[in-house]
C-alpha cells in the first residue's frame, strides 16, 4: 500500500472508531479538516445534490465521480475514501477499472456497493457480487495500494436479512476486502451482531439512535455520516429561505459560526 492508504488502514481499530464525515465541496473538505477529523469520505448523494441532481443510480457517472473525488484529495492533506458507488457497472472489470482510476486520483480508499441498480433486483447475486469485491481487491493490489470498503447493501433495500449479509460480509473479506460495510443498520444490537460475526474492521453509517460511544462499544473500527453533512447544510438553507419568503426577515444571518468563523476555517488557503 502507499504510505497515505497505510496510514488510512491504521486508523481502523477495532472498538475505537473514528468518525469519517462526507465533504461535498472544497470549502466543506476544508472545514472538516479544520476541525480536527482525521480522514474524509465523498457523498454520492452529496456530489449529486451539488450538481442539481436527484440522488439515484446513475445520477453522476464514474468520470464525475472520479473528478470530484480527485477535487476533494487535492483539498486536503488527509486520507480521502471514495463514495464509488457500485463500482460504476455490472462486471468485475468495472469495478476493477473504477479502483484503478480512484487509485490515480488519489485516494486512501474507495468503496464498491453489492447494488444493480435494477429497482426490481436491487441486489447483485451472492457469486457475482464476491466476484466484483475480487476484481477491485486485484486491482488495488496491482495499482499500489487502496483501502477497499465492501458493501452489503441488503439492509438499505429493505432485505433486512442479517445472515444473508453477514454471508456476503465474510465473503467479501476472504475476496480481499480490507474494510466491511452494511448501511442501513438501525439498532445498536443489529450493528453488535453483524460485527461480532465478521473478522474485518467495520465501518457504521451514522443514525439517529445511535452514537460514538454505543457504536464504538460494538466493537465498530469506523464511522461515516454519508449525507448526512450535505442533508444538514441544504435544510439550513431551506429553512433560512423559507424564513425570508414566508416571514420577510434576516434572524437566520445572526446565528453562529458567522463569517469570521467560517473564513478562519479555511485554513487561511486563501
Amino acid at each position: 500500500m502507499t504510505a497515505i492508504s497505510d496510514g488510512f488502514l491504521k486508523l481502523h481499530v477495532k472498538g475505537q472508531p473514528f468518525v469519517m464525515p462526507n465533504p461535498w465541496d472544497i470549502g466543506s473538505t476544508r472545514i472538516l479538516e479544520s476541525m480536527g477529523f482525521p480522514a474524509l469520505a465523498t457523498t454520492s448523494a452529496g456530489l449529486a445534490f451539488s450538481l442539481g441532481r436527484r440522488d439515484a443510480e446513475g445520477a453522476v457517472s464514474r468520470a464525475e465521480a472520479i473528478a470530484h473525488a480527485r477535487l476533494i484529495a487535492e483539498a486536503t492533506d488527509l486520507p480521502v475514501n471514495g463514495d464509488l458507488e457500485n463500482g460504476f457497472g455490472p462486471t468485475p472489470e468495472d469495478c476493477a477499472e473504477t479502483v484503478r482510476q480512484a487509485v490515480e486520483a488519489g485516494l486512501a480508499g474507495c468503496s464498491i456497493e453489492d447494488t444493480t441498480g435494477d429497482h426490481a433486483n436491487p441486489i447483485v447475486p451472492f457469486e457475482l457480487a464476491v466476484e466484483r469485491v475480487a476484481a477491485a481487491a486485484e486491482a488495488a493490489r496491482q495499482a499500489g495500494g487502496l483501502v477497499l470498503t465492501a458493501r452489503a447493501e441488503n439492509f438499505l433495500y429493505g432485505r433486512r436479512d442479517p445472515d444473508d449479509t453477514i454471508r456476503r460480509l465474510n465473503a467479501f473479506a476472504e475476496a480481499g476486502a480490507d474494510v466491511l460495510y452494511a448501511p442501513g443498520l438501525r439498532d445498536i444490537e443489529t450493528v453488535r451482531n453483524v460485527i461480532s460475526a465478521v473478522d474485518r474492521p467495520v465501518n457504521v453509517l451514522a443514525s439517529p439512535g445511535l452514537t460514538v460511544a454505543a457504536i464504538a462499544e460494538a466493537g465498530a473500527a469506523r464511522i461515516s455520516l454519508g449525507s448526512a453533512f450535505a442533508l444538514a447544510a441544504l435544510r439550513g438553507l431551506v429553512g433560512a429561505a423559507e424564513e425570508v419568503m414566508e416571514r420577510g426577515s434576516f434572524e437566520f444571518a445572526s446565528a453562529k459560526p458567522g463569517y469570521p468563523e467560517i473564513s478562519a476555517l479555511m485554513k487561511g488557503r486563501g
